[in-house]
Order: C-alpha cells, then structure tokens, then sequence
C-alpha cells in the first residue's frame, strides 16, 4: 500500500479535459465558475491510498475525476461495511463539508484515480452565492441518503447474485455519477472488494445475471441491458417461481 493520499501535498493543477468532467461547474454562473475552477485541485491517487479517513476534519469537498473509490465504514467489532463504490463523476462528502464535522468514514483508492478536491472554503463560499451549486448539494445529498438506506439493505442480503446485482445498480446513478456512461469500467475483482465477496464468486453471479440478460459482461468492464431487473431483484424471484 502507497502512502495516504494529501491532496495538499499531492496537488496540481486540473487539465482542461479534466474540467469538463466535473459535473457541477456546469450549473455555476461565470463567476462563480471562474472562481471555483481556480481554487480546484487534483491529486493521483494510487491504489489503497486513503482519500479521507474516520474521524479527520475535513479540508476539501472530494469527486472522483477518473477510477473508482470505495466508501466503508468500521464497526465496533472490527468489521467494515461498504456505504458506496464512487466512480467517475461522483462527488461526495457534502453532509460533513456542510457541517465542518469529522469525517464518520473511510474513502479509499481502488485503482489508480484522479480525485478533484475544492477547497471547504470556496465550498461554503459557492452555498452562499450560488443558486445553482445549493439545488446541486441538496440534490447530491438526498439521493446520498436513499444510498446509504440501499447500502444497508444490500449487506443484510443472503444471496450473493442478489448482492452483486444491487451493488452495480447503486453504480449506474446518473444524477450521483454522471461519468459512468453506458459501461461501468470495473473489474471482477474490484467489484468482488466493493461486495464483499470471492472473485470466483461474483463471477458465477455475473454469469446469472448475464443469462437473465440483465446486464453484458464485456472486456474490461460491464454493459447494463435491464437496471431496473438489478434495482429489484425480480430475475432473483422468477427462478425461485420457477
């Protein structure tokens, strides 16, 4: 494992292409956008660093420009739960930027990622004079909920087809990760750490859901055919009907 990941000593400077990828500069009036656009910075993340940990203060508001991120957290027992897998397009933390309290979770690299960091100050800056980036927050923050409530659910789930499937429809979310497209780029075994389960594992459940014609494993990553067969499990009921 690299060593944690600090934007403030890891930061640069964002690339043009890099820019067009973030989601919410898009609602900003042109001065706010100029502003913010000036305060962003990107830091590479390596696999297993650390993007932010439990019970840090927060410095920055985090997306996720390129790769993919995971979102635990640890119980009193020692067990770690996954809230969320982040892909592309993802930003999140905004309930703890708002509130300026310790973070309650861990975010870690999975790949190699590009993380954008916007300063907690232009942060708060942007709520009180943005119309747009405050309908943004509150949008980002009440399908964050429903989320989490979804997160939960899954790691109650028993059947492990049913774990897989759920946990890659909470990542084709377009309002959450606009940067996905129509074909998730994950691995079987990045998608076996966000799960919790073996790689042999989630491929057998891949290869189900794959005959259900719900989804089509392609190279290097996945093409959703059904998302609303992922969402509720019904390719699950029919065979146990049948």
């Amino acid at each position: 494992m690299s060593q944690e990941l600090s934007l403030h000593q890891r930061r640069r400077a964002p690339r043009p292409e890099e820019l067009e990828g973030i989601p919410w500069l898009a609602v900003l009036q042109p001065a706010e956008r100029e502003r913010a656009q000036k305060a962003l910075v990107l830091g590479d993340a390596q696999p297993g660093d650390y993007v932010c940990r439990t019970g840090r203060a927060p410095t920055y508001w985090f997306g996720v420009v390129e790769g993919l991120l995971k979102m635990n957290t640890d119980g009193a027992d020692g067990a770690s739960m996954t809230l969320a897998g982040l892909p592309p397009g993802g930003w999140f933390g905004e309930g703890t930027a708002v509130k300026r309290e310790p973070y309650r979770y861990n975010v870690q690299a999975i790949r190699r990622s590009v993380v954008g960091g916007l300063p907690i100050e232009t942060f708060h800056w942007l709520l009180d004079h943005s119309i747009g980036f405050n309908r943004f927050v509150m949008s980002q923050l009440n399908e964050r909920l429903g989320q989490f409530i979804s997160a939960r659910e899954i790691d109650r789930l028993t059947n492990p087809d049913l774990r897989v499937a759920r946990s890659l429809a909470a990542l084709f979310h377009p309002l959450l990760y606009p940067g996905v497209g129509e074909v998730l780029r994950i691995t079987q075994q990045e998608l076996a750490y966000l799960v919790g389960l073996s790689r042999q594992r989630v491929n057998e459940a891949l290869s189900v859901l794959q005959r259900e014609n719900a989804i089509v494993v392609e190279y290097g990553g996945l093409r959703v055919l059904d998302l609303e067969a992922l969402r509720s499990g019904l390719f699950a009921a029919a065979r146990r009907a049948a």
